[in-house]
């Protein structure tokens, strides 16, 4: 960890002295925390511990672990903004396996300057957290305890340039943005084609919110390109007590490089929440995965990956700051994709999962 905390003195030294130099505001450095930790056990009782190799979060069974424990930089100034975000925890193994060194330690490292004096418009470069889908890697700002199927088989994070755009009135986001790829901060060698998204955000009210996210580009070498088209829409909300969000996802790939045959997915999902009290809340979650072809979720069985979910929750929030949750969750597949302890496979998972999250 001693390069990543390197890095992190540096990146404190640069934003104190851009906090000194900037004149044109009062710029303002925060420094904030997340820790997560868990506890699941999977009724399928796998001897190596790690739950279904498509959840990425909250993975390990059987054990007292860290899902994601962040301390974060933020500096904000009227024409510059900068982030950085060093991490550790299960959620940062997974997800982040296949980046090289000190690189699956960075939740978030970017910087942004303004384009415009009199408009919210900004242009921001390095690593951001991912523009598709309504949850997050940090678990209290989610519904539910663990994350969806959809969630954990898109990308949580990315890394490029984007521009975007807020109105006055806060109603409307709208964002363009050049990537290194599907949930990439290094390129796959011999990839050289730029990836391309785009999010569209409005806001009614402070109830409603309607997001509309794209993928558009190639998660292979070039030598062997197939183009990937992806789309997120999601729609919250909120009202006094209760709140509902519906998601859907769908994607095609090409079959082979220049081919006009695609490979298709798709992932509708419904959550419920019902906020009892200040303190106490209940959610539940519907979803559905189909994946035929494997384009993301790779099975080897005759009807590929096609499984429903099942999930509920319960939130108590301890003191402003300490969320302790616990969950419920039952995955259904028309295929026996889920191993046991025993070798056998089955077609449906049953799991069990708590956790503490501190924030500060």
């Amino acid at each position: 960890m001693k390069p990543v905390f390197n890095i992190a003195i540096f990146l404190l030294t640069a934003f104190g002295a851009t906090a000194q130099t900037d004149s044109s505001s009062s710029p303002v450095l925060t420094v904030s925390g997340y820790v997560e930790s868990y506890y699941s056990y999977d009724l399928g009782n796998p001897d190596n511990h790690n739950r279904p190799p498509f959840i990425y979060s909250h993975n390990r069974h059987n054990e007292v672990n860290l899902n994601l424990g962040l301390v974060r930089l933020a500096h904000a100034a009227a024409r510059t903004r900068a982030n950085l975000g060093i991490m550790a925890g299960t959620y940062a193994n997974a997800n982040l396996a296949a980046e090289p060194g000190v690189l699956k330690n960075v939740f978030e490292a970017n910087a942004g300057v303004k384009l415009a004096k009199n408009r919210n418009l900004w242009a921001d470069a390095g690593i951001f957290a991912s523009h598709i889908g309504f949850e997050s890697a940090i678990g209290k700002d989610c519904w539910n305890l663990t994350r969806g199927i959809l969630a954990d088989n898109s990308p949580y994070y990315e890394s490029g340039v984007k521009i975007s755009y807020t109105t006055d009135d806060g109603k409307w986001f709208l964002s363009g943005l050049v990537l290194n790829g599907w949930q990439r901060i290094q390129r796959v060698d011999g990839n050289n084609t730029p990836a391309f998204g785009h999010q569209i955000t409005y806001k009614p009210n402070a109830r409603v919110t309607l997001n509309s996210s794209s993928f558009v580009g190639s998660d292979t070498p070039d030598e062997t390109r197939q183009m990937r088209y992806f789309h997120n829409f999601y729609a919250i909300v909120q009202g006094d007590r209760v709140g509902v969000t519906a998601g859907f996802d769908v994607g095609a790939q090409q079959v082979a490089k220049g081919s006009s045959e695609y490979n298709t997915w798709f992932a509708p999902v419904l959550v419920l929440r019902y906020a009892a009290s200040n303190r106490l809340a209940l959610a539940a979650r519907g979803e559905y995965y189909r994946d035929p072809n494997g384009v993301i979720i790779a099975t080897g069985t005759p009807n590929g990956f096609a499984t429903f979910g099942y999930s509920a929750n319960l939130d108590y929030q301890i003191t402003p700051a300490a969320l302790w949750r616990v969950e419920a969750r039952f995955l259904r597949s028309q295929d026996p994709i889920f191993e046991t302890r025993t070798g056998a496979a089955t077609g449906n998972n049953t799991f069990f999962t708590t956790a503490l999250a501190l924030s500060f």
